[in-house]
């Protein structure tokens, strides 16, 4: 057979051909393709299979993989928990926000200031088992709040602690010198009270021998004023309405004295015990010596 000469007309004829083939193909293909993801969009479970078969799961190196990732779980939980706990402590409470209202009125303290002293001793207490309300009350009745109180015995700041008698409790918070800084002496005061308590197994003999009289027969009423106090703020913790002042208790009616003895009481004499009565947070003519 003699064969046909290959002209333009038959190529492009021959070219159109393939074009088309591979256009139909294209679009058998595309219906294909939407008809499959339509159905399973619709089909999750199928979808699910499909995909298990297109790439394959190992379980074997998938479980050592995931063994150490755990453990880093189980580390790295410890440390955040713990730093939970913190921020939960040392954000205020409804209770310490009450507290530090009525001991910034009642003292006359600026509203920092006692927000300061109220959050270390919360936060003090916490750390050494106590409650912060019988810290507070002590720092009351010892200081009136005043971290730069001294007694004439040498008592100083705001748990009045004689620096010179536990020096070695100061050690670790600056030492000595340390003991008109606040946090350093709201420490150390509690810590010293925490001892007291547990050694003589009661908050009254505690008491009494953080003011110095556990040898004597009585404490000159400084227990009561500090448990006066502290059940005032519990009373203040659980949102009551407390006044913050309290007119002094009249003292008891005293036998006539000689005129001798009368005679004999210098205006100085006078002075200095009308002046160790009204001492803000003075106990015991203002002769505090805790730990003694």
């Amino acid at each position: 057979m003699a064969s046909q000469p290959v002209t333009w007309s038959s190529v492009i004829k021959t070219a159109r051909g393939v074009m088309t083939t591979a256009q139909h193909t294209l679009t058998v293909f595309g219906l294909s393709a939407v008809a499959m993801i339509a159905l399973l969009y619709h089909r999750p479970d199928l979808a699910k299979r499909v995909s298990d078969i297109l790439s394959p799961q190992h379980p074997a190196p998938a479980v050592v993989a995931a063994r150490p990732s755990q453990n880093l779980l189980k580390v790295s939980a410890e440390p955040v928990e713990i730093a939970n706990a913190d921020d939960k402590a040392a954000r205020p409470s409804r209770q310490q926000k009450y507290v530090t209202d009525w001991l910034s009125r009642r003292y006359r303290v600026a509203g920092d200031a006692a927000n300061m002293l109220v959050s270390t001793a919360y936060s003090t207490a916490h750390e050494i088992k106590l409650d912060p309300l019988l810290i507070l009350a002590v720092m009351g009745i010892e200081s009136g709040l005043n971290p730069f109180a001294e007694s004439p015995m040498g008592a100083q700041g705001l748990m009045q602690v004689m620096s010179k008698v536990h020096s070695d409790k100061f050690e670790g918070v600056g030492g000595a010198q340390a003991a008109l800084n606040p946090v350093a002496n709201i420490r150390v005061g509690a810590l010293i009270l925490k001892d007291y308590v547990t050694r003589t197994g009661s908050v009254e003999a505690g008491l009494k021998s953080y003011v110095g009289a556990g040898a004597a027969t009585d404490d000159s009423g400084y227990g009561s004023k500090v448990l006066t106090e502290y059940h005032r703020l519990k009373q203040v913790a659980s949102g009551k309405n407390v006044p913050t002042y309290f007119p002094p208790a009249p003292a008891p009616a005293a036998t006539p004295a000689p005129a001798t003895a009368l005679a004999q009481k210098t205006p100085a004499a006078k002075h200095d015990a009308e002046s160790a009565e009204t001492a803000r947070g003075a106990s015991q003519g203002g002769e505090t010596v805790a730990g003694l």
